[in-house]
């Protein structure tokens, strides 16, 4: 029998999904990445085309092995992570989905969210508290999955009498990859772990089981959800006929964000990360007991090891940070590749006095806006393309500060160290930009995605691959630390301008 060398980690992402090899050090050893279509229907509506997202995942698994030159026999495991809260439903017979996914920062369930927080007894006031964050750690939101599932069940003809019948399966995107590396239509194996889970707003945060009182007021028949499973643990193994040609067992699963909470070994108390990607999400771990926040962040489940046994974070969604700056490519033409960004504004000392609030799909925490809507502020003629690229990029760390302040609040202990990951961390600009703005030091990792990288090492974990998080800990390694150079009258002269725009951009819908 072949030594086992490697575990690999498929990670679907939001704009695409790859396939990395990681090695017992926990280093890359070879990748494979592949793009899907954004599909945009309506204003505000975000889709993807589930059955491309499993194509792509098939072609990027079969990508890594033609370029690691590895046998299946090789892997010790395989691990998966997840953008967080992207809905698929789909025919248990076919493995059909019965309508595109719809993605996380789809905006067209507002109006049901709307109403849902008149309802008696579902109320929830300005910083989210309410019956909701008691049972879920989440707020009333489109954010989520469940008001998406609903609105499918409600949209599709005859949906929601097929998922009644036991006949349609719900996975957000982590359930919707292992179900069809298991076997698909042909005993496929349908769970999700705990941190998906926690995102659905079905989920009771403090039992870890679906919650009967949130499936009534949503109106979602439970026979159609994944069963909830620790995050490393043996689900079950991929089949001979399909893209890894082999049986290897299938072992961890965590959402892309508390995926690099892991992947950064941050398994203490107080313990923060944030990922640059799409958005940014900033978590910290809380350990094992349930706090609520009163300043407009989310509580979530981290990861669990064990049966029944959670470790739990305070987790600020921020919806566009790098999805704004591949708008800028894209929409605007004002460069050609997203590392460009970094060039260009550089080219200007600083952003010529406009703020650049991109709150494409409502402000998130710790505002928690969903008609609010994005807005360039100060512009004189005296701004060119090189001052609102480098706008951009400050509102991304402006967005990383309110989450910040927020977490102080609730946490009590000023942030001295913030660990970073993902794709934009690679931009040293952003990262000095970043400790000046927070007024604290940046440390960036060797391995900075993270995301798949945690994924990894939850599946090794569950095989003994990796014996314990001691080793996680032992193969994390320091890149850079980036320390604040701006003086701290500049810092919160330019972060007072940051809070009067982000006022400009609320209730625009209202």
């Amino acid at each position: 029998m072949a030594e086992k060398k490697y575990v690999i980690a498929i990670d679907q992402g939001t704009t695409s999904t790859r396939c990395m090899f990681f090695d017992k050090k926990g280093l890359p050893v070879c990748s494979d990445q592949m793009e899907h279509e954004q599909i945009y229907p309506n204003p505000g509506w975000v889709e993807h085309d589930a059955m491309e997202i499993w194509s792509r995942t098939q072609d990027v698994i079969r990508g890594a092995f033609e370029k690691c030159r590895v046998s299946p026999e090789e892997i010790a495991a395989i691990g998966v992570t997840n953008q967080r809260e992207t809905t698929v439903v789909w025919e248990k017979a076919t493995g059909k989905p019965i309508y595109n996914a719809i993605v996380w920062q789809c905006m067209r369930t507002q109006d049901f969210c709307s109403e849902w927080q008149k309802m008696p007894g579902w109320e929830q006031d300005e910083t989210g508290q309410g019956k909701v964050k008691e049972i879920t750690g989440l707020l009333i939101n489109p954010y989520f999955s469940g008001t998406k599932i609903k609105w499918i069940l409600d949209n599709v003809p005859g949906a929601r009498e097929r998922a009644e019948k036991g006949e349609l399966l719900f996975g957000n995107i982590d359930t919707w990859v292992i179900w069809n590396i298991t076997g698909g239509p042909n005993g496929g194996v349908h769970v999700t772990d705990v941190s998906n889970a926690s995102r659905t707003l079905l989920m009771d945060i403090k039992t870890l089981k679906w919650n009967e009182e949130m499936a009534k007021v949503l109106n979602i028949p439970l026979c159609m959800m994944p069963e909830i499973k620790p995050s490393s643990c043996v689900y079950g193994k991929t089949v001979a006929s399909g893209p890894f040609k082999a049986e290897i067992p299938v072992s961890g699963d965590l959402g892309d964000q508390q995926a690099a909470l892991f992947g950064q070994a941050c398994f203490g108390e107080g313990d923060t990360k944030n990922t640059y990607g799409t958005g940014c999400f900033m978590l910290m771990n809380i350990g094992k007991e349930v706090v609520y926040s009163k300043n407009g962040l989310l509580t979530t489940a981290a990861y669990s090891l064990k049966e029944g046994e959670c470790v739990y974070a305070l987790e600020g969604s921020i919806a566009i940070t790098g999805a704004a700056v591949q708008w800028m490519r894209d929409n605007l033409r004002l460069f050609d590749e997203a590392p460009d960004s970094e060039y260009f504004a550089n080219k200007v000392k600083d952003s010529g006095g406009i703020y650049f609030v991109p709150a494409f799909s409502g402000l998130y925490a710790p505002y928690w806006d969903m008609s609010a809507r994005g807005a360039i502020l100060g512009l004189t003629r005296y701004i060119r393309k090189e001052h609102m690229i480098r706008a951009t990029l400050e509102s991304i760390c402006y967005q990383t500060r309110d989450v910040v302040e927020a977490m102080n609040k609730d946490s009590g202990v000023p942030l001295a160290e913030l660990k970073v990951d993902g794709g934009a961390v690679k931009n040293d600009l952003l990262m000095q930009m970043q400790a000046d703005i927070l007024g604290a030091k940046v440390v960036r990792p060797v391995v900075n995605e993270t995301t798949a990288l945690g994924a990894a090492y939850a599946a090794g974990l569950a095989t003994g691959f990796w014996s314990s998080t001691d080793d996680v800990k032992d193969n994390w390694a320091k890149d850079h630390g980036f320390a604040p150079e701006m003086t701290e009258e500049k810092r919160e002269a330019a972060y007072g301008g940051w809070k009067k725009a982000i006022e400009k951009s609320k209730g625009w819908l209202d």
